[in-house]
């Protein structure tokens, strides 16, 4: 599992540079940066999750929203972080189930069914397996790119082909 999640990671960046490179070409940019900065903000609030880093229950999914100028390089960074996370673990220390309080939850759902659920209404405690999370932010990162890849389209671009297939095949003679 440890060398699909790496494999994974590097498609997701090879993919995800691919529409940034597209992202460049736009007109209209603001809402493509958006959802990449995004993704680089998911990316970093959940390793912070992760590793139990001070302040992970502040962070934002949304928020900073990066300068287009900034996006490879912070891009760059947290995919470093998250591959040398992954590189550091073993197989075993990646089935391993971590722990986090979300004080946001609620906020998200309806609070009475939160509190029934739960038994507060204000944030709750989860886990989740450190493989699991990995994956999350991989098929994460492929629904937001289909979204940048549509908004690439509507202004006249044609996105790149990003499929996954389309790095293993070969034709064949």
């Amino acid at each position: 599992m440890k060398q699909y999640l790496i494999d994974t990671f590097e498609y997701n960046d090879y993919a995800n540079k691919l529409a940034l490179a597209k992202m460049r070409e736009l007109p209209g940019q603001d809402e493509c940066i958006r959802f990449f900065s995004h993704l680089i903000n998911s990316m970093n609030k959940w390793l912070s999750r992760i590793n139990q880093t001070p302040g992970h229950t502040k962070l934002d999914w949304w928020l900073p929203v990066y300068e287009l100028e900034e996006l490879e390089a912070k891009w760059n960074e947290c995919l470093k972080r998250w591959l040398g996370f992954i590189e550091s673990k073993g197989e075993e220390e990646l089935c391993q189930e971590v722990d986090w309080f979300n004080p946001d939850f609620p906020d998200r759902y309806d609070k009475a069914l939160v509190a029934t659920a739960t038994g507060t209404d204000s944030g709750a405690n989860f886990a989740a397996v450190i493989n699991d999370i990995a994956l999350q932010l991989n098929y994460h990162s492929i629904h937001h790119r289909a979204q940048i890849q549509y908004l690439i389209r509507q202004q006249g671009i044609e996105p790149d082909f990003v499929d996954y297939i389309g790095t293993k095949y070969r034709k064949l003679s």
